[in-house]
């Protein structure tokens, strides 16, 4: 058997999230309260409590699959598989579309599922970057030179985790021209789309733009409601039937209170609050980070995000990324993630989107550290 590839970010966080006093490592805004999402809302309680704890319907209960696809420029239910977050919807769209031996190509830097699943299953994989000399910028030319007519699939990540940069219109449509010279599929991790920080236009999906693409949504990073464990995939209706039957060999369903919480949250008259809130947190937050940086004058670079609530920063210390991350946890109780987890030693990145004074306090924690570091 393989050597298996951990998913090197994700076993830092299950291992330590938990167990620091400041958590900085997380990539959504602080969490919505129950009482928060249902705003002492009668009816809703009264429905909630009525609920059978069955199976729901496995690809998503009817009412949560129509909210999803009213997300998306001609989609309808059939177009929805409701999955146990969007990391689930990740791994079974890969697992449906490629096999050992196929080429995938891969947007760098990313949240590095794909990258883990490629290794761990023999695929032959490709990279094209954000350049952080040109605002992290595709670097088109170099997604044309990687691309063959055996290329199966296309990675990428809009807006982008760790860089929180929107693609422009121009650059969706010349990733959606490549795909198509190729043939191959699109998987479109839009995990944050609505989570703008200056804008309070979302962001347009892939999806629409062409017939082989898969649009990944989570509850997790724009809603702020990553303990419902709800993601979601939209595509052609046969595709979706196919990576529904991988959905059966993992999951088979998220739970019913998720399903209906869910809908609840992605309803017209719920959705707005709830993304309004996100905005809210990224833009107090982000102010309070950028302060913080001015302060260490020569130690950060950052180039601001367009969308997210977490900042890829490069610094500029004579100490590798992991071992000041780990510095951090020991010595201060503070977990941020290493640039190491992204293949990118020197950056590091830093959730903001949280309540001011638990932000401040961590980052004060971090000035102490690199003032120690500073000492020797």
């Amino acid at each position: 058997m393989d050597r298996f590839q951990p998913f090197a970010m994700e076993r830092w966080m299950s291992k330590f999230e938990q167990d620091v006093e400041y958590n900085l490592s997380e990539s959504g805004v602080h969490p919505v309260l129950l009482s928060e999402l249902l705003a002492d809302n009668a009816d809703m309680i009264e429905h909630l409590l009525a609920t059978e704890l069955n199976y729901p319907h496995v690809n998503g209960i009817p009412e949560l699959r129509r909210h999803i696809a009213n997300l998306y420029d001609g989609a309808t239910a059939d177009n929805v598989l409701v999955t146990v977050g969007a990391i689930e919807a990740n791994y079974i769209s890969v697992r449906t579309l490629l096999a050992a031996g196929d080429e995938i190509v891969m947007m760098l830097p990313n949240y590095m599922q794909i990258w883990g699943i490629a290794k761990n299953h023999n695929y032959r994989l490709f990279a094209f970057h954000l350049r952080e000399d040109r605002e992290w910028a595709p670097d088109l030319a170099e997604l044309e030179s990687v691309l063959t007519p055996h290329t199966k699939l296309i990675a990428v990540c809009n807006p982008n985790n760790p860089t929180g940069r929107i693609l422009t219109a121009s650059e969706m449509d010349a990733i959606v021209d490549c795909a198509a010279r190729s043939g191959a599929w699109i998987l479109a991790d839009e995990v944050y789309r609505g989570a703008n920080r200056l804008s309070d236009e979302e962001n347009p999906s892939f999806y629409g733009r062409y017939d082989k693409v898969l649009a990944v949504g989570s509850m997790s990073k724009a809603y702020g409601l990553p303990g419902l464990r709800i993601g979601w995939v939209v595509g052609p209706v046969d595709t979706i039937d196919d990576i529904w039957a991988r959905h059966e060999y993992t999951t088979i369903s998220a739970t019913m209170l998720s399903n209906k919480l869910a809908a609840i949250a992605l309803s017209p008259e719920v959705r707005p609050r709830l993304l309004k809130r996100t905005r809210d947190y990224i833009r107090k937050g982000y102010p309070v980070l950028q302060e913080w940086m001015e302060r260490h004058a020569g130690t950060f670079t950052l180039t601001p995000p367009d969308a997210a609530s977490i900042a890829f920063i490069r610094y500029h210390l004579d100490v590798n990324s992991t071992a000041l991350t780990e510095h951090l946890r020991k010595e201060k109780s503070v977990l941020i993630v290493p640039g190491d987890h992204f293949g990118m030693d020197h950056f590091l990145r830093i959730a903001f989107g949280l309540p001011r004074d638990y932000l401040v306090a961590a980052l004060n924690r971090i000035h102490d550290l690199i003032g120690e570091l500073r000492q020797g």
